[in-house]
């Protein structure tokens, strides 16, 4: 088969301010790629970086329209550049968690039956929908609602034991639960509701998509060791519309995250040319699809370090907490997708990095990094000396759950005798303290699903990747293996920031080309080209660093405990 003729794939990213798509090729060279920029592109929905705020009610949501509108776009700039859409054989991608889409009893029947000569946005804006906005992740209205869903199970410990994660005000059931007791007609005129990732495979397929198995983990609606919808949460979500209205309204969730679901509409056929034998596989959320963008083996972790942390990995154990989040693999049955998220990541780094005498050089986080690797581990010069421990929260933070502040204290060398510090510490020794109080909450959460990735080596991951813009930063890569471990080293992956959309990518190619049992990892891995991807920049596990560190690892959890019953009582 020529060049002319090998089949390609298609890649989305659907997140909150682009879509993004890419093309690449069976053995995943990237051939093309093309983006919507909503607030360059489509400003005339009027968002700000994406979205509408409703500040008085913590709202924050999107225009589905502007979404539609975004795909013609795409398509059609990769068209103009070239792109030979008959050659496309499969298609998936990647939609921001969470947010929901309401279609109207009439949004499948238009889906099946578009006009070719004329856009989606034309033809759907507005007869498909029953709502015309999205919740999006970043809402924050549904503390009410969250309150009830954390108190239905029981306690927020069992609603995380059942769905993955106790209740959050982004997350799917809540915001349902919330529409249907304030508009309870959008509820009542509402025939199908969607995720974002399962909205934009809809518009592929042509008809309502099923939710993907990893994606619907983002809801508090689904019952992760059943295997099925949790009756009780439904219930409580629909209110007195009862458990079957909601039953319907949300359809079925395909436990495959591969093959294909149906051929792709043949209102893109028409327009675009793309093969009518062309599969859309399950789309899955933002964060499933970025640990799609390489073959991520169990015990290897991602850490992203942009201006939040993310710290994301694939395990067989399935050890659901409040404090995080648990989905199912998005590939591969029998793994699931551990993820911790934080507020305070980048902008906690860059307040310390600027506190400290402006660099001479162009690189501005030349004097943070030399700073940080001048101070020793935890400021100790000898192990007679206290070790420091701090929190650096310019935000609230999500894990633990406190206000914005900043706390420090010391102890000694074993973890004992811990004290409140009064007293300020050097600016040097804030650069060092910032990074290991940061990776310290990872290390600490991410405990009971690591084991020894060798003999005689302490539980730690594998290989950790860095992405995002901390992962230039050695000072950054030299403490996450100094705390983290790593016992194959730290690695930057650099995909081009468009992790998700080559995540979507790769999972067509394995849906489409899997043999009989093959994972996605077998697959992929062995087409994936390590070297134009990652590169080594630590070695990562260091015995005696490493076990230092882990002295203090319970003492650093007891610090977050006095600080937390320093909030409950600022509550009182």
């Amino acid at each position: 088969m020529s060049s002319q003729e090998r089949p390609l794939y298609l890649g989305f990213d659907l997140s909150t301010q682009q879509l993004k798509a890419i093309v690449i090729t069976s053995e995943l060279k990237v051939l093309y790629e093309a983006k919507t920029d909503f607030d360059a592109d489509l400003s005339k929905y009027g968002i700000k970086k994406g979205v509408h705020v409703n500040e008085a009610e913590r709202e924050v949501y999107a225009p589905v329209a502007m979404w539609l509108e975004a795909v013609d776009i795409v398509l059609q700039r990769l068209k103009e550049k070239g792109t030979p859409f008959h050659r496309i054989k499969g298609i998936s991608g990647a939609g921001q968690q969470h947010g929901s889409v309401y279609w109207s009893k009439t949004g499948e029947v238009l889906l099946g039956s578009l006009n070719p000569e004329e856009t989606l946005v034309s033809q759907l804006e507005k007869k498909a929908f029953a709502h015309p906005f999205s919740p999006n992740w970043q809402d924050g209205s549904t503390q009410k609602e969250c309150d009830k869903f954390d108190a239905e199970l029981g306690s927020a410990e069992q609603l995380a034991q059942i769905t993955g994660s106790k209740a959050h005000h982004r997350f799917t059931g809540p915001q349902i639960m919330r529409m249907h007791k304030n508009h309870p007609e959008v509820y009542r005129a509402t025939s199908r509701i969607t995720l974002v990732s399962s909205f934009l495979a809809s518009v592929f397929l042509g008809k309502i998509a099923d939710f993907d198995i990893s994606d619907v983990c983002g809801m508090n609606l689904w019952d992760i060791n059943a295997g099925a919808w949790s009756e009780p949460l439904l219930t409580l979500a629909a209110g007195e519309d009862g458990l079957e209205s909601l039953k319907q309204k949300l359809g079925s969730v395909r436990e495959d995250g591969g093959g294909s679901m149906g051929p792709i509409s043949s209102y893109f056929v028409k327009r675009y040319n793309f093969a009518p034998d062309c599969g859309i596989a399950p789309f899955t959320g933002d964060n499933p699809s970025t640990i799609l963008a390489l073959p991520l083996r169990p015990l290897d972790t991602i850490v992203s370090l942009g201006t939040s942390t993310t710290f994301l990995m694939s395990t067989p154990k399935y050890v659901p907490d409040p404090a995080y989040h648990f989905f199912n693999h998005p590939t591969t049955a029998g793994l699931y997708m551990f993820m911790l998220c934080y507020k305070n990541g980048g902008l906690a780094r860059e307040k310390i990095r600027d506190a400290l005498p402006k660099s001479e050089t162009a690189d501005s986080w030349s004097n943070f990094n030399k700073a940080a690797l001048d101070t020793p581990p935890l400021d100790q010069k000898s192990s007679s000396e206290p070790a420091k421990l701090g929190l650096f929260f310019p935000l609230p933070e999500i894990v633990p759950n406190v206000r914005a502040g900043t706390w420090r204290y010391t102890c000694s060398s074993d973890g004992s005798n811990l004290q409140e510090s009064n007293e300020m510490w050097s600016k040097e020794a804030d650069a060092r303290a910032i990074v290991e109080s940061q990776i310290l909450s990872l290390r600490l959460r991410s405990q009971k699903l690591v084991h020894s990735p060798a003999k005689g080596l302490p539980p730690q991951p594998g290989r950790i990747y860095l992405v995002g813009g901390g992962s230039l930063n050695p000072a950054i890569a030299r403490i996450v293996g100094d705390v983290l471990g790593g016992a194959e080293g730290v690695w930057k992956l650099d995909v081009g920031g468009n992790a998700c959309a080559l995540g979507g990518a790769y999972k067509a190619v394995w849906a489409i080309e899997r043999k009989e049992g093959e994972s996605f990892e077998d697959l992929i891995g062995g087409r994936w080209r390590e070297s134009e991807a990652v590169e080594k920049v630590d070695d990562g596990y260091r015995e005696d660093v490493f076990h230092r560190y882990g002295n203090v690892l319970k003492t650093f959890e007891e610090m977050e405990w006095r600080v937390l019953a320093g909030e409950e009582r600022n509550k009182k």
